[in-house]
């Protein structure tokens, strides 16, 4: 496996509160890696921490081979991450056709190339409210708005903040199928995850995270089978 983002003794805390200790993760081409663990376990933090934004951070974080430990966020993105975060932050005044043209940028080397009719064939749902403003459409529509808007960028990397939340079972499902698809093009995708049903319908690797500390690692197809470690570490 060819890595593209590599995390190496990450930590992160907010003013001086920590909430990361010593993360080590590793997403690697084409590949969908889930970060799932309980409600305020780190998973947004580590996302946070990819980007740059709202934590002060110690360790290496490397994409595509470039330590970007020390680079602002707009420069992360600007190299082919894209996030999604978990308030989804759509327009709600501009149309859907507005929000995705407000994301687009530039074709970028070594990653799929997203016109707006393309994303339309993902997220079909949106092809039918492409004129209708943001704001009018449910909150699975604009989560699926505000993947298709990230993806306009153009990234080698997505970061999904809690895809899933609050999305009725049905919406859910079409989520999964939108993820998988966009692994097809050749997408690698981090997802933290509370979902994990979700996360096993669309993930190749899982990590589990618990008080900031990293307690798995390893194909999702393990986590799934090992109750034990489910009890442990995800229940409630």
């Amino acid at each position: 496996m060819t890595a593209l983002l590599e995390l190496a003794g990450v930590s992160a805390a907010y003013l001086k509160a920590r909430i990361l200790f010593d993360i080590n993760l590793v997403v690697g081409e084409r590949e969908v890696v889930a970060l799932v663990g309980r409600n305020g376990a780190g998973k947004s933090t580590t996302i946070k921490a990819v980007m740059g934004i709202q934590v002060s951070r110690t360790g290496a974080v490397r994409f595509a081979g470039r330590d970007v430990s020390r680079l602002p966020a707009y420069m992360i993105a600007r190299l082919g991450i894209g996030y999604v975060p978990e308030e989804r932050r759509v327009f709600s005044d501009l149309t859907i056709l507005e929000n995705l043209e407000v994301g687009r940028q530039v074709a970028r080397q070594g990653a799929p190339t997203w016109t707006p009719e393309l994303l339309f064939e993902i997220f079909p749902n949106l092809a039918e409210l492409r004129h209708r403003p943001a704001g009018q459409t449910s909150g699975g529509e604009q989560q699926m708005l505000a993947i298709a808007r990230t993806l306009m960028g153009n990234p080698r990397l997505v970061l999904l903040d809690e895809p899933s939340e609050g999305l009725a079972p049905v919406i859910v499902e079409q989520m999964a199928a939108a993820v998988g698809k966009l692994k097809q093009e050749g997408l690698a995708v981090l997802l933290s995850e509370q979902n994990l049903r979700f996360a096993g319908s669309v993930a190749d690797r899982a990590y589990v995270i618990e008080s900031g500390h990293i307690r798995f690692e390893g194909p999702m197809r393990r986590l799934l089978d090992d109750a034990a470690l489910r009890r442990a570490h995800l229940s409630v």
